[in-house]
This record gives structure tokens, C-alpha cells and sequence, in this order.
């Protein structure tokens, strides 16, 4: 069974690692705004597109009180890679298990032409600062996607 999540539910917990080591868990993250944004895969084209966007807009995101974190179940080699080559400025979460992509809804079947596979569905989430889904967005296109959540938060 799939989950979608919607604005006012709680949102599932997470205790991530980063490419450094770091852990990043919800419960810790109480009193602040989170940006929780899972993508298939380092270093793909739309990956790429999206993560890039996310480091643009980074100062005008902070300024709104958002912490930006993305996930995807590559690790820690990869996550590092790929901010090194790219100069991200933010955390790359690894669920290589996808335990909390499932959690989230964010993982499932893909279609790429005639192939189904099962994989990240690009997928959003706004977090509050009690911890309740505020924006949830599944399916999104990594081109202008963080164009449209800044509109969507009037950041």
C-alpha cells in the first residue's frame, strides 16, 4: 500500500545520515521549517537541474527559515560527489534502504518509456516547525520545480 501524505499530517520521522557522517533526525529538527525533497539519483540530468536550483535559491530559503535537505538512496562516495562537483550547499540525506522515501510515499513504480521499475518518485515535502506536513508534492519536474515552491511559499 502506497502512502501519499497531505497538509496538517504528521509528518514520519527520519534519522538520516549525511555524506560527512552527520546525522539528521525530525525530532531534532522541532522549531524549525523543513524543505525534504527526494530525487532518484547524484548526478542525472534533472537531478542535477533540481539540486543546482535548490543551491541558487538557498539564501532567499534560509532567510524564509527553511532548512534544505535533500534525500535519495545513493551514498555517502556519491552524495559527495556530486555536492563537490556542484558546489551544493546543502545535505544529501542517504536512505539507501528507501525506508523513509516509503514512508513519505516517495518511492514506488517509475515508468521510463516501456520499463516500470520501482524507484524515488521526485517528490517535496514542506515541513513545519511542529512537524506536520505543510506542502506535499509528488510527481514534480525537476526543471522550475523550486520556482514553483518558492511561489507556493511567497519566498
Amino acid at each position: 500500500m502506497e502512502v501519499e501524505l497531505s497538509k496538517g499530517d504528521a509528518a514520519p520521522e527520519f534519522d538520516l545520515q549525511d555524506a560527512s557522517g552527520k546525522r539528521w533526525k525530525l525530532t531534532e529538527l522541532r522549531g524549525r521549517r523543513v524543505i525534504l525533497y527526494f530525487y532518484p539519483a547524484d548526478d542525472t540530468p534533472g537531478c542535477t537541474t533540481q539540486a543546482c536550483d535548490f543551491r541558487d535559491s538557498l539564501g532567499d530559503l534560509q532567510a524564509a527559515g527553511y532548512l534544505v535537505l535533500g534525500v535519495s538512496p545513493q551514498g555517502a562516495e556519491s552524495h559527495q560527489a556530486f555536492a563537490d562537483k556542484f558546489a551544493l550547499n546543502f545535505p544529501l540525506l542517504m536512505d539507501e534502504d528507501h525506508a523513509v522515501a516509503e514512508a513519505y510515499g516517495a518511492w514506488g513504480e517509475n515508468k521510463y518509456y516501456k520499463n516500470i521499475f520501482l524507484g524515488i518518485k521526485r517528490s517535496t515535502f514542506v515541513i513545519d516547525e511542529q512537524g506536520k506536513i505543510e506542502e506535499a508534492q509528488y510527481g514534480v519536474k525537476a526543471k522550475g520545480h523550486v520556482q514553483r515552491l518558492r511561489d507556493a511559499l511567497e519566498v
